[in-house]
């Protein structure tokens, strides 16, 4: 392994991480530099290379398509950051939020755990070399052909949350190591999980006197606050019902193990949120328990910016204030990498890539001043009324087609929930970047 990169695999406990002085606002962002350039530069340099290149005029089909641009350096700076505020906490990522090879490549040379929901899934963790032993197979309702696999596959550690998944498991993995999931109160969260999941405490004795009477092997308990959180005191009242929860499972004869706080960690409110579960941690759990958590977001979201190609235009004229506005169509949209607004509640900025022959990124977004500003909508290129990316929006530029836009913060279910709607690709190229001499080793960049 080269130098400057990170300790791998079961050393990760030992990963040395930059102090709170190091570590401030600035570097958080991605506005240091390294070696004099900084990661907005090398992001940017990867747009004008790639853009300057397609003329939409004379292009093949496809070569004019939206893609990524992401920046390795910065999942690994969101790693050290999540060292820092969470020690405790062996991070497992969250496959189902963006399964890209290179973030699943550099997180499992950065000693992380998988958090996989499938086979594809655990397939592809485990085809990077992974351990078993670092996935933890985090559905609590699973297909019984994945069950077998899994059991053949040696991923023993998996959730459940209701009697008829014991009896599942009991049959099919019975050497499984089972975290019961509780239920949660994830009503600040962007995507709610518990009208879907987890065990009400007042049935977690119930279900641990079950799966002690078929013999099956409960080690840990495991609760998410929801995709997205918002509310701090959520992770408190959780951590709270695990140790009532742990506490029922000594009575039941059983010496738990593990506790995993789940997902539901934000880049922007990340601090806030590990400082309230690092004391609950200490508060009610020993250093004897292994912790591990399960983010996504957190590590991928503002690692990924996407370019989309304007591929129309149309003018609208307003008769009653005398101005101009524009629509916008985009050659991706809400059944492609925009479905982060249906699904996620998301709500991506528009920002100018290029107008005529200016190569504008990180120069301006939207326009303060809306008096001196034009107005557009922006939609996306299938034939569904409901494929709009933004209905209202003002930019400092009078846009045409071939022009080009950027999205940032579209690491996050974003490509991973893309469809083929009308026949559009949901298969689009990623342009990688390091802005981080560690991801640059760990990746051979």
């Amino acid at each position: 392994m080269a130098p400057s990169a990170i300790t791998t695999t079961e050393e990760y406990a030992t990963i040395q991480v930059q102090t709170n002085s190091q570590y401030n606002h600035t570097t958080r962002h991605g506005n240091h530099k390294q070696h004099g350039t900084s990661p907005k530069e090398l992001i940017g340099s990867a747009f004008q290379k790639r853009t300057n290149t397609i003329n939409p005029d004379v292009c093949e089909a496809g070569e004019d398509d939206a893609f990524f641009v992401a920046d390795m350096g910065e999942v690994y700076r969101q790693h050290l950051r999540w060292k820092l505020n969470l020690p405790r906490v062996r991070p497992h990522y969250a496959v189902k939020c963006n399964p890209d090879p290179q973030v699943l490549k550099l997180l499992a040379e950065l000693g992380t755990g998988f958090d996989c929901a499938s086979k594809t899934e655990i397939d592809q963790v485990l085809s990077l070399g992974v351990e078993p032993s670092r996935i933890i197979y985090a559905q609590p309702c699973k297909t019984n052909a994945y069950v077998r696999f899994a059991a053949k596959a040696g991923v023993k550690q998996m959730t459940f949350d209701n009697a008829d998944e014991l009896y599942k498991i009991k049959q099919l993995f019975p050497d499984a190591e089972l975290f019961l999931r509780i239920l949660t109160d994830d009503s600040a969260s962007l995507c709610r999980l518990s009208l879907k999941f987890g065990a009400a405490v007042e049935s977690t004795r119930d279900l641990l006197d079950l799966a002690k009477k078929l013999g099956l092997n409960v080690t840990g308990v495991a609760f998410h606050v929801g995709s997205g959180a918002s509310d701090p005191q959520a992770f408190l009242r959780a951590v709270e019902d695990a140790r009532y929860v742990f506490d029922q499972a000594n009575e039941a004869g059983y010496d738990l193990k593990t506790l995993d706080v789940g997902g539901g960690f934000c880049g922007d409110t990340f601090e806030e949120m590990a400082a309230v579960l690092s004391n609950a941690l200490n508060e009610y759990f020993p250093p004897s328990v292994r912790i591990i958590g399960e983010p996504g977001r957190y590590y991928v979201a503002s690692a990924f910016t996407i370019a989309c190609n304007i591929i129309s235009r149309r003018t609208v004229e307003d008769a009653q204030s005398n101005r101009t506005s524009y629509m916008l169509y985009l050659n991706d949209g809400v059944y492609g990498n925009f479905s982060s607004i249906m699904f996620d509640h998301q709500r991506p900025t528009p920002r100018i890539l290029t107008a005529g022959s200016r190569f504008l990124y990180d120069k301006h977004a939207y326009a303060s001043n809306t008096e001196r500003s034009t107005h557009y909508s922006i939609w996306g290129p299938t034939c569904d009324g409901i494929d709009c990316i933004a209905e209202s929006c003002y930019l400092p530029d009078i846009l045409d087609r071939g022009d080009w836009l950027y999205f940032e913060d579209m690491g996050a279910y974003t490509k991973c929930s893309a469809t083929r709607f009308n026949g559009f690709t949901d298969s689009h190229d990623t342009v990688y970047v390091s802005s981080e001499p560690g991801a640059s080793a760990l990746l051979g960049m």
